[in-house]
């Protein structure tokens, strides 16, 4: 297999450091293709998921769960620090950053980024005998119809949907929920045509203006999601092929709405009530999974985009961002990226280190833990790597599988460096315990944001320093050149790594 045989990276500029993986060997993985549900959370950070922080103060015991019952990926990491570029890397197994889109996300009127006939995840499997579904957030664009006056036709066809990149059935909102237009789509039509005026709304809503069905409810917009995500578990259960359901839940993004039931779950405030509810809608999966018979080759990953967009409040975050926010969230004493430095945006650690669960128990040990670093561009070449089978020449450049880590195996050659991606296009580079940010601030949120490729660089020892707090260049120049320059080979070849 191309992805587990994959030749070690060996440019002379790079220092690989293996980490260990802290699992023992189980058995392979079995003959029968597993179904595959990857379920990705909008900007849930780091520490809001108590197994891996165990000071939180938020009840999460689906995850728990799914750490107990398999495996917790603690060095895992989104290919961008916000939402867009990281569902395009989810999806095609490339660094958005090779994409037209260089910086930023797109609004729900943006145009489809995802090239045609690149091949995806879902494009691929489909080939390979799964039915394909997504339900929940798009984000990477859409092709509305439009009338003869240029406005957009809602009672039409869209001519470019998630059906274009090999979904069989797609359920979805267009962008983030508070992105107009606020409408769901089902296999490329707008569910309710009829629209109203949604007024704009600031703390703690954070509503753009613009048109909404009436029966799109922000506060049920999860449960309407999961419905259709537990409808979609259901029928498959009962067919002989294997399925892949990519389940994109709306929160705990702004608009910060949890439903009303979830009001009050915890003493931190929407925010907290929101992971709250988010930590049940997964549960509610793996219900969904456990009832239908199909538990044991079900492969289900849990992570999220990108970090929680929450402050660590003992920071004195005044000095960062505005009054409104600080009062905001101030009540909530909730390091929701944990240990981490900074928050969504930035090329920190916060930014892009997200919560990684996964369970399949067929293969997968119990309450096993891996410490290796990963992306979640590996989405791809782990799926193809499952169903033995290659992907097309030149797809998913930058992807590599994780496959031996689920079965307790270190891979034969360990992955290249990591790419770090902020939202203004800072970038780092992450090999093994260093990595090196080729910039001179977050370029993100956090104060200064600076500019890529502007120095003084800064590089820091993971291992050692988990906040990012201790800039270690100066003691290691040798490493920090050889990774400056592996970092530039990468981004200048098209094709990733894979020579």
């Amino acid at each position: 297999m191309r992805y587990l045989s994959i030749q070690l990276f060996t440019i002379a500029v790079v220092v690989t450091i293996t980490q260990a993986v802290a699992v023992e060997s189980v058995s392979a993985a079995p003959v029968e293709r597993p179904n595959i549900i990857f379920i990705m959370a909008d900007d849930m950070g780091y520490g809001d998921a108590r197994c891996n922080n165990p000071q939180s103060q938020i009840p999460t015991p689906a995850l728990d769960r799914m750490a107990r019952e398999g495996m917790r990926m603690t060095d895992a990491h989104t290919p961008s620090a916000v939402c867009t570029p990281t569902r395009y890397g989810v999806l095609t197994g490339r660094y958005c950053w090779r994409s037209r889109l260089k910086r930023g996300v797109l609004n729900g009127y943006g145009t489809p980024l995802i090239e045609k006939e690149r091949p995806t995840v879902a494009s691929f499997l489909r080939e390979h005998g799964y039915s394909t579904a997504i339900v929940g957030k798009w984000h990477l664009g859409l092709e509305f119809a439009r009338d003869s006056s240029g406005q957009i036709d809602y009672r039409s066809e869209l001519t470019d949907s998630p059906r274009e990149h090999g979904f069989d059935y797609s359920y979805i909102i267009p962008a983030s929920l508070d992105f107009p237009p606020y409408v769901y789509i089902e296999n490329g039509r707008v569910t309710e045509p009829e629209t109203v005026d949604q007024p704009s709304q600031s703390f703690p809503a954070y509503l753009r203006s613009g048109p909404r069905s009436k029966t799109l409810v922000m506060e049920n917009c999860l449960d309407d999601l999961l419905a259709k995500a537990v409808e979609r578990i259901d029928a498959e259960s009962k067919t002989e092929s294997p399925f892949f359901l990519y389940f994109s839940l709306t929160a705990p993004h702004k608009p910060v709405l949890p439903h009303p039931r979830f009001r009050g779950k915890t003493k931190l405030g929407p925010y907290g009530d929101f992971v709250v509810q988010v930590d049940w809608t997964v549960g509610q999966v793996i219900d969904a999974v456990d009832r239908s018979g199909i538990k044991e080759n079900t492969l289900v990953i849990y992570t999220s985009d990108n970090g929680s967009f929450m402050y660590r409040l003992d920071e004195g975050i005044e000095d960062h961002v505005d009054n409104e926010t600080v009062q905001g969230y101030r009540a909530a004493h909730h390091c929701a990226n944990g240990p981490l430095r900074g928050t969504k945006a930035d090329v920190w650690d916060a930014g892009h280190r997200v919560p990684f669960l996964v369970r399949w128990p067929a293969v997968v040990k119990p309450g096993s833990q891996c410490d290796s670093t990963l992306c979640l561009t590996d989405l791809f070449a782990t799926t193809a790597d499952i169903v033995d089978e290659n992907p097309a020449v030149g797809a998913a450049a930058d992807s590599f599988s994780f496959l031996p880590h689920l079965m307790g195996q270190s891979p034969v050659n360990p992955r290249p460096p990591v790419i770090h991606h902020s939202a203004s296009g800072m970038f780092a580079i992450r090999d093994g315990r260093m990595k090196l940010v080729l910039g001179d601030g977050s370029g993100g949120r956090e104060q200064p944001k600076g500019q890529p490729f502007s120095k003084p660089y800064v590089m820091f020892d993971m291992d050692e320093d988990i906040g990012e707090t201790e800039d270690v260049i100066e003691k290691h120049q040798a490493t920090a050149e050889k990774l400056e320059k592996a970092c530039h080979q990468i981004i200048d070849n098209e094709r990733g790594v894979q020579e």
